[in-house]
């Protein structure tokens, strides 16, 4: 087990009343410097795969990936949490590749596997139609007794139903009062979902729950059902229903949008029956907080810790479901937290890392005294850090990658004064040189998303070849409440390209970049907002990058009116408030269509598509390829084949970056 860090080995630090020491399983060298890493570099397989803690915090499991993408090995390290730095057990998996592990109990782990099949041509007895053939992925969960070494799958001996699913591998609840059983799902004969309470000891599970057709997940309270989550066919919708203690029935409590911008999800329990902890935005509200909900009234109680102009992430909780806070993101990951004595020592290990990366707390004993960080940063594709507040240590015990910091580009914030007054934030990462050089603007998607100050993979391969990379938030971007969304509702090729404009001319005047060399990409909106930043300003950009981006507002909008399935066309709705009213703003659409107004287009363009995409239908770029073509302007267009939005493999995303660096080089020389 390798447990690097990307940063030089500190001996003791102490701040805030709490001193820290930190170690290594293996000492990693200090920070040299040197070229910028390859391309391929950043495309490496993940080292460590998944840390946690036992329940009762006195073991730690990392899993490590030891073999490569073609013939995965991995292995499971079992720590002694009271001598982290001790010989570890290591446990073989075997020729498997390995997404996540957990805790069952203090001696069982719970390993996710997935397994790739094979799945050739075949044709039925007393048939002549053969079906094809092709890769499928297999996940189930592997219960492993560390004392004895006994295995066994979960759902094993039950040939139908591992027969019918291809995911058997979705824990729901690690039921800390019941160490012998978790909750999963697996869908029953006849496709629909049901919720299962599965032996770890032994692979045998009952069914407690069947959904209908609609059913995805259930969410539980100490081993009972108390909310189920349905999705409409399309997968845009969801309905949330509450069930009360000693109740039969499902009562709905709201309708969320599952994809874009959805605002509510469940947290946990509280010390009250019946009573639960969300998180979610009510009424008018400004902001998403954490809030309890009385699962018989449906009645939502007031906001716990709302922080003005940032919606809440998620709520942390302990090994034993317990609520312990509140994460935001203000210039770093942050938590409010219900025991003000962990706050110390959460700022302690910001300060640990220099304030230059999200410490997020994934595992918390009961005790509260020994904790797992996962840390990440623009320098920092992710490592796990043991931390025990009565010894003072903090461990490092798993890395993604071992990339060194020195090689890589830091990141910075800028707070950007708007033409118009108002103040938004944009990350920017240098180079590893820090020289003054082009510049790269990184839109995101959504628009109600937005972009973190943490690990980017694009944003560092374009660091790499001395570019800056901007990445702005940019009004109408989602987790600084509902006010700063609802400024780019309608504001689509307006406002919310300014801002990116007002951005670039921000970074450029402070670190004093090349402001005849800079260029945009994106995914998703982000594509969209490449696309009619070449059409607005086509002075500033010297090439522009779509990735399944939009590029006809009317179009996509009638889309989306024909594909609505749900009641009251409620997620057509929903566009419509925030892109434009058809047969009302046709004129304004018309104009903030960048596919309507390629003359005006003056760089390259590099288009990129899945052919299968739910979200923005490869018609979007198709047409938009053949207005460029029919045009004169330079193009290039990849269609990626069985692919949706974005979902590609990584090795077809390593070709593309390859392309883009190529397009990119060519336009800044």
């Amino acid at each position: 087990m390798t447990g690097l860090s990307r940063r030089e080995m500190v001996l003791a630090l102490a701040v805030g009343g709490v001193g820290i020491t930190q170690a290594g399983r293996v000492q990693a060298a200090p920070m040299q410097g040197g070229a910028p890493y390859a391309l391929a570099d950043f495309f490496k397989p993940d080292r460590t795969r998944g840390v946690a803690m036992s329940p009762s915090g006195t073991r730690i499991a990392v899993v490590e990936q030891l073999g490569t993408t073609e013939a995965p090995h991995a292995v499971v390290d079992v720590l002694d949490a009271a001598d982290p730095e001790g010989q570890a057990r290591r446990i073989d998996l075997g020729p498997i590749d390995v997404e996540r592990v957990y805790w069952g109990n203090d001696r069982r782990l719970l390993i996710r596997v997935v397994t790739k099949l094979e799945i050739g041509r075949r044709t039925s007895t007393g048939s002549n139609i053969r079906t094809g053939g092709g890769e499928l992925w297999n996940r189930r969960i592997v219960s492993i007794d560390i004392d004895s070494g006994a295995r066994v799958t979960l759902f094993e001996g039950e040939r139908s139903r591992a027969r019918g699913n291809l995911d058997l591998g979705q824990i729901v609840d690690l039921l800390p009062s019941d160490p012998d059983h978790v909750l999963m799902l697996a869908y029953e004969p006849g496709g629909f979902l049901a919720l299962y309470r599965a032996d770890i000891n032994d692979g045998t599970a009952e069914r407690l729950e069947r959904g209908n057709s609609g059913t995805f997940r259930w969410d539980t309270l100490n081993g009972q059902a108390v909310l189920r989550h349905d999705i409409n066919a399309r997968g845009t919708l969801e309905s949330v229903y509450a069930r009360a203690p000693g109740q039969t029935e499902w009562t709905l409590v709201r309708r969320t949008r599952f994809i874009d911008a959805p605002d509510f999800s469940f947290v946990g329990g509280t010390d009250r029956p019946g009573i639960v902890l969300v998180s979610a935005r009510t009424g008018e509200e400004d902001v998403e907080t954490i809030r309890e909900l009385d699962l018989a009234t449906l009645a939502f109680g007031p906001p716990i810790s709302a922080r003005a102009g940032r919606d809440v992430l998620y709520g942390l909780k302990d090994s034993a479901g317990r609520y312990l806070g509140a994460a935001y993101y203000g210039d770093r990951l942050e938590y409010a937290f219900a025991e003000p004595a962990l706050a110390a020592h959460h700022r302690a290990l910001n300060r640990f890392f220099e304030d230059d990366c999200d410490v997020y707390f994934t595992d918390v004993d009961v005790s509260r005294n020994r904790l797992i960080a996962r840390v990440t940063g623009p320098r920092e594709p992710g490592a796990w850090y043991f931390y025990d507040r009565a010894a003072q240590k903090i461990v490092n015990v798993g890395a993604r990658q071992t990339l060194d910091a020195a090689r890589l580009g830091p990141g910075e914030v800028l707070k950007v004064r708007t033409r118009d007054g108002a103040e938004i934030e944009a990350y920017l990462t240098a180079p590893p040189s820090r020289r003054p050089g082009p510049l790269v603007v990184l839109a995101h998607g959504g628009p109600e998303a937005r972009d973190l100050r943490n690990w980017d993979r694009q944003a560092q391969v374009l660091a790499a070849q001395g570019w800056w990379v901007l990445q702005p938030n940019f009004r109408g971007s989602g987790g600084y409440g509902l006010a700063f969304a609802k400024q780019g509702w309608g504001r689509w090729g307006d406002r919310m390209q300014e801002d990116i404009e007002d951005a670039v001319a921000d970074a450029i005047s402070a670190r004093g970049l090349d402001g005849r060399r800079v260029a945009i990409m994106g995914t998703s909106y982000g594509g969209y907002a490449a696309m009619m930043g070449a059409v607005k300003t086509p002075g500033l950009y010297r090439a522009a990058i779509s990735i399944c981006g939009v590029s006809d507002l009317p179009d996509i909008l009638e889309w989306e009116k024909r594909q609505d399935d749900t009641p009251g066309q409620e997620i057509f709705d929903f566009w419509s408030k925030r892109i434009g009213v058809l047969g009302v703003d046709d004129d304004r659409l018309s104009a903030a269509s960048p596919r309507r107004r390629v003359a005006e287009i003056a760089c390259p363009v590099f288009l990129v598509h899945g052919t299968d995409d739910p979200i923005v239908p490869v018609t979007q770029t198709r047409r938009l390829n053949a207005a460029l073509r029919d045009a004169g302007k330079r193009v290039e267009f990849v269609e990626v084949n069985d692919a949706g939005h974005a979902d590609w493999e990584d090795d077809k995303e390593q070709e593309l970056m390859g392309r883009y660096v190529a397009l990119l080089t060519r336009a800044f020389a």
